[in-house]
């Protein structure tokens, strides 16, 4: 008889990054959630995607999951060989359920999701997972990503700040006062790639001292209570919102259209999804505001960030 199989049942929350001021530094974790089911098997590498990306369940050894938990299993492997521990090697096989709800390439942090999964359940499933603590999972997750600022809120929930050093990516985790939003969703995407080749080399000096201000002024807001008087001025941002807006003219619009009726919007992330500091109730009586073909999600702040579902499937079985 064979090695039993090993599975897990992973949790990620979407994310947005930015929150208009805060470039590549805050982020916030939301009550949309990807569930990914990883087994180690005895051979090979099957894919089975219910929702956003059933388009690349095909890519075997290339997926992004799997790609990760690869590299998840090797840093582990390094840790065990330089401590207590003794590597384990690579799973022969890999067996994926994933059921995606985030949607993709929309600024909602779908990548994200997909590496910190990848991450917690390699942590999860290889003989010495708790080898690698939060920083180093942080660490390894930004890597992959390039910028802490989605996979920050993804691993630790609620809003976050988080920076790099030369060492990796550092995280501070605060316990936001405003708890729901409104995620506006359009049909279009928008790769993130694209996005930043929008962005200048340089930017005006005022424009980087007023989004410094508007940044401290945002964590404050968003941790104090201070209102939305206060959070409309806290969201105004000018390092990057102006600049791709000709990539996603709509979405554009929206804000304006919102913030002019004085509701804190901002792009999430790299766009073009839109996200409001505000209820459901409010969004419904300006409906001539909003406009049509935008697919309105009203969200909670997730406060917990991705985990392991107990029971579902077990770790070992």
């Amino acid at each position: 008889m064979g090695a039993p199989e090993r599975s897990v049942l992973v949790r990620t929350p979407a994310t947005s990054a930015n929150l208009g001021p805060g470039f590549d530094s805050l982020g916030l974790a939301l009550s949309l959630y990807d569930d990914v089911e990883v087994a180690l098997t005895g051979d090979g590498v099957s894919i089975e995607v219910d929702g956003e990306g059933a388009e690349v369940a095909d890519r075997g050894e290339r997926h992004l999951i799997v790609k990760v938990l690869r590299r998840a299993f090797d840093a582990l492997d390094e840790l065990a060989a330089a401590g207590p521990g003794q590597p384990s090697g690579q799973p022969k096989g890999i067996r994926l359920r994933c059921r995606n709800r985030i949607p993709h390439s929309r600024g909602l942090g779908s990548s994200s999701a997909a590496i910190v999964a990848g991450i917690v359940a390699a942590r999860a499933l290889h003989p010495h997972g708790d080898l690698m603590d939060d920083d180093a999972a942080l660490r390894l997750a930004t890597d992959i990503e390039g910028h802490p600022d989605n996979v920050a809120p993804c691993l630790a929930g609620g809003l976050t700040i988080a920076w790099t050093t030369p060492s990796g990516a550092r995280l501070v985790r605060l316990e936001p006062q405003v708890r729901q939003v409104v995620a506006f969703v359009p049909e279009q995407r928008l790769a993130t790639e694209r996005a930043r080749g929008l962005l200048p080399g340089t930017v005006p000096h005022g424009d980087a001292a007023a989004n410094a201000g508007r940044a401290a002024l945002l964590v404050a807001a968003l941790t104090g209570g201070l209102g939305d008087g206060v959070l409309l001025d806290a969201t105004e941002d000018r390092l990057h919102q102006n600049y791709r807006a000709p990539a996603m003219p709509e979405s554009a619009e929206l804000v304006e259209r919102l913030r002019s009726a004085g509701v804190p919007a901002v792009i999430s992330g790299a766009g073009p999804t839109v996200l409001a500091f505000t209820n459901a109730s409010r969004v419904d009586s300006m409906a001539s505001r909003v406009g049509n073909g935008w697919h309105e999600h009203p969200l909670d702040v997730a406060t917990r960030g991705a985990c392991v579902v107990p029971g579902e499937p077990g770790r070992r079985t």
